[in-house]
């Protein structure tokens, strides 16, 4: 039995969430599809993480992941200012108290998944070139 390469099982959970994502905003589910993006683009953060040898990576927080990856390579630093866009999603879509009182799926539209995935195919595919050393 082979040991897979945890920042590879990681890339592919964000693949995963990604389309899930996608299929969530085709099912007007905008604030779910938003919340799943943020999640993609943490487990990619986080399988670079692994890559450069991390054992244990904790949080949730883009911005500071990427700050950890900074360490590695600078670059992060352009994924760092990408992913904060993301970030708004990790509580306002899906924490009513996150946005003034307002439900979450009833206030997130169209536009803000398209953009969410955007941002969040772009930065897949970033960090699987520095996984992969494409």
């Amino acid at each position: 039995m082979t040991t897979r390469d945890p920042s590879t099982s990681w890339l592919a959970q964000a693949d995963a969430d990604l389309e899930a994502a996608r299929a969530n905003a085709e099912q007007e589910r905008y604030a779910l599809a938003c919340l799943l993006c943020h999640e993609s683009a943490v487990k990619a953060v986080k399988g670079f993480l692994y890559k450069q040898g991390a054992e244990m990576v904790w949080g949730n927080h883009l911005s500071d992941l990427c700050e950890d990856a900074m360490a590695f390579d600078p670059s992060f630093d352009f994924v760092k200012s990408v992913g904060a866009l993301l970030d708004k999603h990790h509580l306002g879509a899906r924490n009513p108290d996150a946005v003034g009182g307002a439900v979450p799926a009833e206030i997130y539209d169209s536009t803000d998944s398209a953009h969410a995935i955007e941002i969040t195919t772009d930065l897949l595919e970033t960090v699987r070139k520095k996984i992969t050393g494409e």
